[in-house]
C-alpha cells in the first residue's frame, strides 16, 4: 500500500478513536478494496460450496468495526488485525450455526495451505470450529503466540506486518508462529483422535 494511503488510513482512524463519526464514513472508501482483499483471502481457505460471499463478510466486518465505540486503533495494521478478527469470529459463528442446523453433520472445514498452521507446503482440509477452539486454549496458554495466528492465517499479514501490530521484532514472530503452529498440530491431532 502506498505510503500517502497508508498515512491517510492512520488519520482517519485517529480522527475515528477522537469520535470523529465522519472519519469513519470517510475511511470506508479508503479501506473496502484491502478488506475485499482480506475477505477473499479469508474465504478461499473454506470449502468450495461455501455459501457466504466475501461482499458480505467485508460487510459484516464493517459493520461491527462501526458498532465499536472509540476503538484504540493504532495504526493501519492494528485496524486489519482487528478486521481480520471480526472476520474469524463470523466466519466461526456461521460455521457453528451451519453445523448446528445439519444436527453434527459434515464438518465445516478450512484449506490450510502454505501459509497455514501446520507444514508448510502441505495443504489439508480442517474444521474451522475446531481451530477456533484450539486458538482459544492456546490463547489461555500464550495469547501472544495465539495473536500471532490470528493475524497471520485469518489476518494474512505477513511476518512484519504481525511485528508492527505487536510490537515485536520479525525474527520473535517467525519462532511464535513455528512453535504455535507445531502446538496446533499436535492439538487438533489430539481432537481428532479422541473423536471430537
Amino acid at each position: 500500500m502506498r505510503q500517502e494511503r497508508t498515512e491517510e488510513i492512520t488519520q482517519l482512524l485517529q480522527g475515528w478513536r477522537a469520535g470523529d463519526r465522519q472519519a469513519l464514513d470517510r475511511l470506508l472508501p479508503v479501506v473496502y478494496q484491502e478488506l475485499q482483499r482480506l475477505a477473499h483471502f479469508q474465504l478461499r481457505k473454506e470449502r468450495s460450496d461455501h455459501t457466504l460471499q466475501s461482499t458480505a463478510l467485508v460487510n459484516e466486518a464493517y459493520l461491527r468495526l462501526v458498532g465499536m465505540n472509540s476503538p484504540q486503533l493504532e495504526g493501519r495494521s492494528h485496524f486489519f488485525a482487528i478486521a481480520a478478527q471480526l472476520m474469524r469470529q463470523i466466519l466461526v459463528d456461521y460455521a457453528r450455526r451451519h453445523r448446528a442446523r445439519k444436527r453434527g453433520g459434515q464438518v465445516e472445514t478450512l484449506s490450510l495451505d502454505d501459509t497455514g498452521v501446520f507444514e508448510q507446503g502441505k495443504s489439508r482440509n480442517i474444521d474451522v470450529v475446531a481451530l477456533d477452539d484450539a486458538l482459544k486454549t492456546l490463547a489461555k496458554i500464550d495469547p501472544r503466540k495465539a495473536q500471532v495466528v490470528e493475524l497471520r492465517f485469518f489476518g494474512g499479514l505477513n511476518f512484519e506486518e504481525t511485528a508492527e501490530v505487536l510490537k515485536l521484532s520479525s525474527i520473535t514472530i517467525q519462532r511464535d508462529w513455528s512453535t504455535a503452529r507445531a502446538w496446533l498440530h499436535r492439538e487438533m491431532s489430539r481432537g481428532r483422535s479422541n473423536g471430537r
